[in-house]
């Protein structure tokens, strides 16, 4: 017996001491998580505060000590810009590296976070106006813009009236004149200003969307609003300068004029020509009808910003740099990405004018449900580039994902009757020996960071049209989840589906639920709305049995590439690092050999040798780095997974007959209604009698009205929270729309 005491203490001692070194791993790890996040935050809220104080008498004296302080260094003025406007965001990405890859925040996370009762990301405030549904954090985002803009033009036009003693007696209209010049340099500055956040919500597997989980679904619309601000101010910036041109008669001399000491005149009206053409092809009318009159215009940035750095010069670009650096990163790393080709595995065309199409993928690839990819097919244009929501879950295979696509114009007729033609020319040939083979380039996948529709007991799915594709891939996931016993939240899925005709009901019929009784953990509740028939006009389960064809190729060997910022996250990081480094060694290898040595003032020149340092630091430091990513790419995705992942789709894709059962068991479930649309009032006021205590996650995809709708009913039902008895639950509206 005491040898058996001494065992059991010696045990109990070694049980205490591990977890007590297991404590202090996670009390060291929270540390340092804290650490992280406290810097990144400290480092942004004094970037933000830095563009409102510099209009301001104490931030003018503070930035020319600044200047002053730092302009006797290696990199001389431009450095000192760079440090002060640029460096934080560019530390920020910095530090969004570890914090990524050792504290992102997993599942077990997002199930912790469900007693969060609210959260202005996920609050709707305005539903009808022309921005669209604005939560109440991008309000507050929206009204910090406006202060800025509105204080700092009254900041520099209390200071440009300050300076006019200075030039001694002037006439009425000198004065005028001069405030009026005054006015468009200071509306050039307030532009500066807001392109360092242009491009930072563009850059779509940016390391900083990354950090705070904003996909680029989302945050695109930021890019939208900050330009159409952009514009107006750059147009009042040219058309001041352009009157007191006028006024004085000088504008021939001043409109060519290129200056080595100052703006080069020419430049900026070339710049503002080309943000022009860009900005009238992202309005509606002209974005929609003619799509790839806008993707290509969009491609003139690249001289958009060429002549910017002409036009301000070298000082002024680095006010903006920073986000331009960003972008180009993730532009860079695309283009590698996008120059492998994939033959699509299998392409399935459904009577209602929808393709699926499946694409292999590495298993090393990682997504979530709600990810979404941009598609090129070579077999129908070499230049197109598309993107389309993710329509299955990543837990249904490791070495394919699936998109669907609906026919709604040229390009996708093109992909539908190329699918449909050569399924019937192949009909007669068995799987796998279809010589046809579909080609495509894809980038992404992209989307958020975490699987935040995790977090959520109750899910509301509301979609219309093809925008059921991405919440099939939730179903999916939420299903493989429950299967195979994974951290799972959600217990109760509602799915609200407006659709045109009963055809387009066959479109559940991509996801296999299996023979497994999932009832009591989950209950799946699914409303379809059929708004252009009166009634069923096929016979009853038509729909599920529909005939549909398919075209298989066989890809031999060839997934898509992994070289993606919401890939590999040390690869990824390591990305962002070495071709920032690089930029800063271009930088003083330039001032050094040549900038000093040669005495190079130029403004324009300078400017368009800082882009250059840019571009050259991206294509060495960064492409060194890709070149060893794509390396280690190839070591780990050997010819097995390639061959596993081949049969593993063949297997899930080969037929449809044999889902029939899981079919008719959907239908069966499902509650269509003929000839009427979803009543949002009804569907929300009977979701929250019997939610209480519950946050509901509610999911949009779909047009903009539909979007309106929802959101409307979400803010009505938060607000009057408390005018109801009991506790109602929060509907925490989250949109999965977005329109390029």
């Amino acid at each position: 017996m005491a040898v058996e005491d001494l065992h059991s203490a010696l045990i109990s001692n070694g049980n205490g001491v591990h977890a007590k070194q297991s404590e202090q791993k996670s009390f060291l790890a929270s540390v340092a998580r804290w650490v992280l996040k406290s810097a990144m935050w400290v480092i942004f809220v004094a970037w933000i505060l830095l563009f409102f104080i510099v209009p301001t008498d104490f931030g003018s004296s503070f930035y020319d000590d600044w200047v002053a302080a730092t302009d006797g260094t290696l990199f001389g003025e431009t450095g000192s810009v760079l440090l002060l406007y640029s460096a934080p965001i560019i530390a920020i990405a910095f530090l969004a590296v570890p914090y990524i890859i050792f504290f992102g925040e997993d599942e077990e996370e997002y199930q912790e976070k469900r007693k969060a009762k609210f959260s202005l990301w996920t609050f709707p405030v305005l539903v009808d106006g022309p921005l669209g549904v604005v939560s109440a954090a991008e309000m507050i985002g929206i009204i910090l813009f406006i202060v800025f803009v509105l204080s700092a033009l009254y900041f520099y036009t209390v200071a440009n009236y300050g300076m006019l003693g200075d030039y001694g007696d002037l006439t009425e209209g000198e004065k005028k004149t001069f405030m009026l010049q005054m006015s468009a340099y200071c509306f050039g500055l307030i532009v500066l200003s807001c392109l360092a956040f242009l491009f930072l919500p563009i850059a779509r597997g940016s390391i900083l969307l990354r950090l705070i989980d904003i996909p680029f679904e989302h945050a695109t619309r930021y890019h939208v609003w900050l330009g159409n601000l952009i514009f107006f101010l750059v147009t009042m910036h040219g058309l001041c300068y352009m009157i007191v041109w006028m006024i004085r008669g000088i504008i021939p001399s001043e409109v060519v004029e290129w200056k080595s000491d100052g703006g080069a005149n020419l430049a900026g009206i070339i710049c503002y020509g080309f943000f022009v053409l860009i900005w009238v092809t992202t309005l509606p009318p002209v974005r929609k009808r003619y799509f790839e009159l806008f993707f290509y215009t969009h491609q003139l940035y690249v001289f958009f910003v060429i002549f910017l750095a002409l036009h301000i010069g070298g000082v002024n670009f680095s006010k903006a740099a920073g986000g331009i650096f960003l972008f180009m990163l993730d532009r860079f790393l695309r283009f590698c990405q996008s120059r492998r080709t994939v033959n699509i595995v299998s392409a399935t065309c459904f009577p209602c004018g929808t393709v699926k199409l499946v694409l292999p993928k590495p298993a090393n690839l990682h997504y979530n449900a709600l990810g979404f990819i941009f598609l090129q097919v070579k077999n129908i244009s070499l230049l197109q580039w598309h993107p389309f929501s993710v329509s299955s879950s990543p837990l249904d295979g490791k070495y394919h994902l699936e998109v669907l696509i609906k026919t709604v114009g040229e390009w996708t007729t093109k992909l539908r009757e190329t699918v449909s033609k050569n399924s019937a020319e192949d009909s007669d040939i068995q799987l796998p020996h279809a010589p046809y083979q579909i080609m495509a380039s894809v980038e992404g996948p992209y989307g958020h960071e975490s699987p935040y529709y995790l977090r959520y007991e109750k899910l509301v799915l509301v979609a219309g049209g093809s925008g059921i594709s991405p919440f099939l891939a939730i179903l999916s996931d939420i299903l493989h989840r429950i299967k195979t016993n994974k951290p799972c939240l959600p217990q109760h899925v509602v799915l609200v589906w407006a659709i045109k005709t009963s055809n387009e009901l066959s479109l559940l019929s991509t996801v296999n639920m299996g023979s497994m009784d999932f009832s009591d953990r989950l209950h799946i509740e699914i409303q379809a709305y059929v708004t252009r028939e009166s009634e069923c006009s096929v016979e009853d389960g038509r729909f599920y049995n529909a005939p549909i064809s398919s075209v298989f190729s066989v890809s031999k060997g060839g997934t898509m590439s992994i070289l993606t910022g919401t890939g590999n996250k040390i690869w990824a990081g390591t990305y962002v690092i070495a071709s920032t480094v690089g930029f800063v060694f271009a930088l003083g290898l330039l001032d050094i050999l040549y900038i000093d040595p040669y005495s190079i003032d130029a403004w324009w020149y300078l400017g368009l040798l800082d882009v250059i340092c840019m571009v050259a630091s991206v294509l060495i430091f960064g492409g060194l780095t890709i070149g060893l990513w794509h390396l280690w790419e190839r070591k780990t995705t050997s010819q097995e997974s390639a061959e596993n992942g081949n049969n593993e789709i063949v297997q899930s894709n080969g037929t449809l007959t044999d889902k029939n059962e899981y079919q008719k068991t959907l239908i069966s479930e499902a509650t269509v209604r003929y000839g009427r649309r979803p009543n949002f009032s009804e569907i929300f006021g009977s979701l929250a009698e019997y939610s209480a205590q519950v946050d509901v996650g509610v999911f949009v995809c779909g047009p903009s009205t539909l979007q309106s709708s929802v959101a409307k009913e979400c803010r009505s039902h938060n607000l009057g929270r408390r005018g109801r008895k009991g506790n109602s639950p929060i509907f925490h509206y989250n949109s999965h729309s977005f329109d390029l």
